[in-house]
């Protein structure tokens, strides 16, 4: 059990029998009545979002988990596969469990899993990541405000803006949070 005041956007907590993960958390002292906390819970089994206000002191039950390293094999419709780098043992993930961080994962890479009760439930992202740009349109002469941006495409498919100089066959650092370009990767 941990108490409501002391928990991290991060953290992995039991509610109504499923894991979340405490996606924001904001704590609130007002003037009159006592502190509470509010959560923004993911459903690490539907991927549903639950917002819950829960007092400072009133404790929830907080679960454990492993995180371990696992190796990306590939995905379809339903799912992604992945598999342990010790024990060849094969992992799936539903995915709805992973939709917003689908564009960031790559065939043999490898990632970070979380286990509950030895089941994946959320994969855990590097902070940025390095990507091939495949498609960049071409930057046209006399649009270089300062900040000017163009759509990209980079090898997983996901779509961002790039500054005007970056071309295709580019290696670009995002970050994977809020799917922004960080910066060029000289290689």
């Amino acid at each position: 059990m941990v108490k409501a005041g002391s928990i991290s956007k991060g953290d992995f907590i039991l509610v109504k029998d499923s894991p979340h993960l405490v996606a924001e958390r904001e704590f609130v002292n007002p003037g009159k009545g006592s502190a509470f906390v509010r959560l923004k819970l993911k459903n690490l089994i539907t991927g549903q979002v639950l917002k819950q206000t829960v007092k400072s002191q009133e404790s929830l039950e907080d679960i454990d988990v492993a995180i371990r390293n696992f190796q990306f094999l590939y995905s379809d419709a339903e799912s992604s596969h992945f598999m342990d780098a010790e024990s060849y043992e094969q992992y799936v993930i539903p995915a709805a469990t992973i939709e917003e961080k689908r564009h960031f994962i790559k065939e043999g890479d490898t990632y970070q899993l979380v286990l509950w009760e030895n089941n994946p439930i959320d994969l855990i992202l590097p902070y940025k990541m390095e990507f091939k740009v495949i498609e960049a349109h071409n930057a046209i002469k006399g649009d270089t405000v300062t900040g000017a941006t163009k759509t990209s495409i980079i090898e997983t498919g996901l779509e961002i803006r790039v500054p005007l100089f970056i071309k295709t066959g580019d290696t670009i650092l995002v970050n994977t949070e809020t799917k922004e370009y960080v910066e060029r990767v000289n290689k």
